[in-house]
């Protein structure tokens, strides 16, 4: 399903304006972002605006083919050129002559064939594989990467004047979760789309609480992990599901227990003075005589005990803040919905009735 540019954020707004600004410039495009934020959607838009629409739109995927195959799919190849060349095959820049040529993952391409891309380019010309002779194209190049070029280039794995040449218009698209006021408007396309196509599907758009905590997910796959998520609610009818699900695919990223919502420091029995004696005298009886001292003392288990209380205490203190609503808790502590409940029960933590 074609996906259009759907979003009312300013930098969605931005880019739609630089889209009009560019179509009919044949200005190369890159267009920059992380994986799943809709990089081919806008450089389909570019191609819908611009006076190229009624050709061809031709797409290779850089970092899909190897090496040798993905020059020849580039241009193309003359019989016997290789072993497998039974017959002459067009590449996709005489495919795309008069319309638009979009490389995406441009930052896989090796940099064997960076040079050559660089000479097509520049001069519009090119040889096929196992030919002598020289063929013009007219193409307009849009390219797309994940990779931070710049760095690329530091790091001599993409060339310079390549990156020059590809990057005369850049195009950054935010990932989701930094334009947020999108993802309402993307839920009810994807929802409205997915109902003309499966109009048997008893799916239905989130509540209003529901939408709330699809917002605060952080959507590592941007549009198209929300998409799929939409999908997939169209099958099973519930975002409590779906919510769910989301929460326990969630990865930890950090071991700060605490998110930035949770400011200050944390009422917890090692806090003050002489905190740690507190803590040590719950573990070892400190009273003991030297020889059954030194017995008793566990350093493994005395720190598997200690970091098990912080973790109910931590647990205990995030749910209380927030009125026990645990998709929230795991959000903040950076763990897993499933882990959060595996922990809730392992510690015996419990609402209090008062709450209830």
């Amino acid at each position: 399903m074609a996906v259009p540019l759907i979003g009312v954020s300013k930098p969605i707004l931005k880019i739609r304006e630089l889209i009009e600004n560019v179509a009919n410039t044949c200005l190369t495009v890159l267009i920059t972002g992380e994986t799943g934020v809709g990089k081919e959607v806008v450089a389909q838009s570019l191609y819908t605006e611009s006076a190229r629409a009624s050709n061809n739109f031709v797409k290779i995927n850089c970092a899909a083919l190897p090496e040798t195959l993905l020059e020849s799919e580039l241009y193309g190849f003359e019989k016997g050129a290789f072993t497998d060349a039974h017959r002459k095959r067009q590449g996709k820049f005489q495919a795309a002559n008069k319309g638009v040529l979009f490389l995406d993952e441009i930052g896989d391409m090796p940099l064997a064939l960076q040079s050559k891309m660089l000479h097509v380019l520049q001069s519009g010309e090119f040889s096929p594989l196992g030919s002598d002779q020289e063929l013009k194209t007219d193409v307009w190049v849009i390219a797309a990467t994940n990779h931070n070029l710049e760095e690329a280039v530091t790091n001599k794995i993409f060339r310079e004047d390549l990156f020059y040449r590809l990057n005369i218009i850049n195009i950054d698209i935010p990932p989701l979760r930094d334009r947020k006021e999108d993802i309402p408007v993307l839920i009810k396309h994807f929802h409205n789309s997915y109902q003309l196509e499966y109009p048997e599907s008893k799916g239905c758009l989130p509540t209003l609480s529901e939408l709330a905590t699809l917002c605060d997910y952080p959507w590592p796959g941007n549009v198209r992990q929300l998409q799929n998520s939409v999908s997939k609610q169209m099958v099973f009818n519930s975002w409590g599901q779906i919510i769910e699900e989301l929460s326990c695919d969630e990865i930890e990223k950090t071991n700060n227990p605490i998110d930035e919502e949770l400011e200050g420091d944390i009422p917890f029995a090692g806090n003050g003075e002489n905190g740690w004696d507190q803590i040590l005298s719950q573990y070892i009886d400190m009273s003991a005589s030297e020889e059954n001292l030194f017995e008793k003392i566990s350093l493994k288990k005395i720190k598997k005990q200690a970091a098990d209380r912080a973790e109910k205490e931590i647990i205990s203190y995030t749910l209380s803040k927030i009125g026990w609503n645990k998709s929230q808790a795991a959000k903040i502590l950076k763990i897993s919905y499933k882990s959060l409940l595996l922990k809730t029960k392992e510690f015996e933590i419990l609402q209090p009735t008062s709450e209830w």
